[in-house]
């Protein structure tokens, strides 16, 4: 065959570990394989769909999508949900007995790849028409280069006969919720219902044939050309796309237009092999490497795809949904998924990206101040389901899977998220030391959802503070009193909040001067916060070790989940929402996940004591769940439960038969394969030092991994065979840190050689 690019671009990795493979076409596994085979950047997402197809017998869910871009999909809707984007990629290639589709019935005839060394999405089909065959090659990728640019490369090499050949590349004009507006010839503009969003879309396109390129067919902006093909004839289809969203139509424009036009577009080898590079890098900052259990190493590189995909470093106007940009679950809502299980990773592998995520709740603030306010409370409540401008966008009814109408209830009750939020903040700050941050936006974050948990508890005759009427992790249980979870990260989130005054006031005076004087923040406001802390009851009974999940939840009925093992539906289901809620069965970790996130406040015996007590009642209805269980499970060196929810949470996305993956990938849950593995099995925890604890499970023979802590970029390698660990560090000044509690001084050019699992009765502390 002649003419560029040469082959190998179309090449998927040897390794099976750093690809994802499918073969054929599915139509019932057809949507899961979208979500999974996903390329993005935090601005563009596009999943993973057939671009040359025939709509009218190849349906899918909307495929692409812009970070950001929110309106109201439905008329009268006070609901912003993310909108989809018109899909960029589609082409229509015609024959002239009909369009060339990647559809073909014979399964190894056509194959899809996520590159996960290169971050690119390729598939390969075979096309067979009476005598005319040819081969279908294709490259896609959001550049992590330029955030606004994508990129797609078709290469169709004819294999035999003649045909003539007529394809139609112009942009889609119409968009689900999205009204045209004029543009400059050569860009579309759509505003967003509702919220009056504007988003750009620019599309530079070129084919040759056989090297030599060919003009399009009549008018530019049409995009289309034909010719007759013959055998050994290769043409190449390279599509450039420029994006932009704004407020303002022509900030819109001007984004998209940069973008093309800038030197990163200059030819689209060009956009490749900045991508390439960029992506690269990245990954060497994250991936983490496991020998001794190929399906372990899969899942890990699988989530360390997902996750290098979903954050835009350079717009702290975005956060990331739950479902990413993979789908519309949740209608691209931010939870408190992000500060929980998404975060940590961020810390630890990409700092930049973790202040981005953080600086999205500060510019959200005032919406939580809003919401606090209306339901007569001081301070910032954060939202429970956020989108753009952070006010509540919880719905109010949703349709069960039983065909039910339910109210929903959690953007009233579910009130967590602040100290979650704060949570986040403290983690971050911890990690990185960044103390511009915690001046900037952190402080404010703490100080004023510290408020909020001030005045939401109320002190009774009892002698003890109570928060009642609220949702815990658990949604099984509404309107409950003084849940465990709920009461703790409040008193932990006034503590945190008591701490950084008392840090500002030395640390940074006339800044804190200031904030005090805007907040209206006085000695006797903080005093208070101090008494509420002290008084707040927790649920904890010493004797036992055992917090009661909240108030008269040992009362309720004790359900044998055992007997209802294989179910393929949530418990909720089964028993009822009403049995449920009389019953002790929960939705998913909660007084685990305090053991989980807040391991300096759960010391190990109590954490082992809940987590024998809570297990076995839960039903595990969310994807958080598994992952914050064995996360619990791997630091309490429990390495066979924990590699078995490690197994759970990866098969939410990677197993063909998984439900709900057609609404986007599980990031909660990849997130959490991370947690598992460098948090729990590594131990790794981060205070006012960074510490090691490794538990390893004996089938990791080997587990490596980089990370980031206040500037120092370090490598580590942790052998389980010789129960040695290997720490060396690349860049920054020399630290102390600790392994299974002794201190040791790390420096660049001295790596850190150490024997692991002696006696250590130090607790896992740190806040991460």
């Amino acid at each position: 065959m002649r003419g560029y690019p040469h082959h190998r671009l179309f090449e998927p990795p040897r390794a099976s570990e750093m690809r994802l493979t499918a073969f054929g076409y599915d139509p019932l596994r057809e949507v899961n394989r979208q979500s999974r085979f996903f390329i993005g950047n935090g601005f563009l997402g596009v999943r993973g769909d057939r671009v040359f197809s025939d709509r009218a017998v190849f349906q899918s869910l909307p495929d692409a999508y812009v970070a950001g871009l929110f309106g109201q999909a439905e008329p009268g809707s006070e609901i912003a949900n993310l909108i989809p984007a018109p899909d960029w990629r589609r082409m229509r290639l015609t024959t002239s007995t009909g369009p060339v589709v990647q559809t073909p019935p014979e399964a190894q005839r056509s194959r899809l790849d996520l590159d996960y060394a290169r971050g690119l999405l390729l598939s390969d089909t075979f096309y067979e028409e009476g005598p005319f065959a040819l081969r279908l090659r294709l490259l896609q990728l959001a550049s992590h280069d330029c955030r606004a640019l994508a990129l797609q490369v078709a290469c169709l090499d004819v294999l035999r006969g003649d045909a003539f050949l007529a394809l139609d590349a112009a942009p889609p004009q119409t968009g689900v919720a999205l009204d045209p507006q004029p543009g400059a010839p050569g860009f579309s503009v759509w505003r967003t219902r509702g919220s009056g969003i504007h988003l750009s879309l620019g599309v530079r396109s070129n084919v040759t044939i056989d090297g030599e390129a060919r003009p399009s067919t009549g008018a530019p902006e049409r995009q289309s050309w034909n010719w007759t093909a013959s055998p050994g004839q290769r043409i190449v289809i390279a599509r450039l796309v420029g994006a932009g969203r704004a407020r303002q139509a022509a900030d819109a424009e001007a984004m998209a237009r940069q973008a093309l036009a800038g030197p990163a577009a200059s030819a689209w080898p060009t956009v490749l092999d900045r991508h390439v590079s960029a992506w690269r890098k990245r990954w060497r900052a994250s991936a983490v490497r496991v020998t001794g259990d190929s399906d372990a190493q899969a899942a890990l590189n699988y989530a360390t795809y997902h996750l290098n995909s979903a954050p835009n470093p350079e717009d702290p106007a975005v956060s990331i949904g739950a479902r990413g940009l993979t789908g519309h679950g949740y209608g691209g809502h931010v939870f408190w998924d992000t500060e929980t299980l998404l975060l940590p990773y961020y810390c630890a592998t990409w700092p930049e990206a973790a202040r981005t995520l953080l600086s999205y709740r500060g510019r959200t603030l005032d919406a939580a101040r809003a919401k606090a306010e209306r339901l007569g409370y001081r301070g910032a409540l954060y939202a429970w389901e956020s989108a753009d401008t952070g006010a509540e966008s919880t719905p109010h009814e949703t349709l069960a899977p039983d065909r039910r109408v339910r109210r929903v209830l959690c953007g009233e009750q579910e009130h967590h998220i602040s100290a979650d939020v704060a949570l986040g903040v403290w983690r971050y700050w911890r990690w990185t030391g960044d103390d511009a941050f915690m001046l900037e936006i952190g402080a404010e974050i703490l100080l004023e959802t510290a408020r909020f948990w001030s005045s939401r508890a109320r002190l009774e005759a009892d002698g003890g503070s109570h928060i009642r009427g609220v949702i815990g992790p658990d949604e099984y249980h509404e309107g409950v009193d003084d849940n465990a979870f709920t009461n703790q990260m409040a008193r932990w989130n006034i503590g945190r909040g008591l701490a950084i005054a008392r840090w500002m006031a030395e640390a940074a005076p006339g800044c804190w001067r200031r904030l005090r004087r805007r907040l209206s923040l006085g000695a006797d406001e903080l005093k208070h916060w101090r008494g509420v802390r002290r008084t707040l009851v927790s649920g904890f009974d010493p004797r036992t070790l055992l917090y009661e999940q909240f108030a008269g939840y040992d009362g309720l009925e004790d359900i044998d989940l055992a007997a209802y093992e294989g179910r393929s539906v949530p418990m909720d289901l089964i028993l009822g929402q009403d049995r449920t809620q009389r019953s002790q069965v929960i939705k998913q970790a909660d007084v685990v996940a305090l053991a989980a996130f807040l391991p300096e406040l759960v010391p190990e015996a109590t954490a082992a004591a809940n987590l024998r007590r809570y297990a076995p009642r839960c039903g595990h209805g969310s994807s958080l769940s598994a992952p914050t269980h064995g996360l619990v499970a791997a630091r309490l060196g429990q390495t066979d439960a924990a590699l078995d929810y490690f197994r759970r949470a990866a098969a939410l996305d990677l197993n063909d038969a998984a439900i709900g993956l057609s609404e986007g990938v599980h990031m909660a849950a990849l997130g959490g394969l991370w947690q598992i593995a460098v948090l729990g099995f590594a131990g790794v925890t981060a205070g006012r030092t960074l510490a090691f604890r490794p538990r390893p499970p004996e089938a990791w023979s080997r587990l490596r991994f980089p990370l980031m802590w206040r500037n120092r970029r370090m490598t580590v390698d942790i052998s389980a065979t010789d129960r040695e660990i290997r720490i060396s560090q690349t860049s920054g000044p020399a630290s102390a840190i600790r392994i299974d509690g002794r201190r040791h001084i790390l420096s660049r050019g001295r790596p850190i050689v150490a024997r692991f699992g002696a006696a250590d009765n130090t607790p896992p502390g740190g806040g991460i």
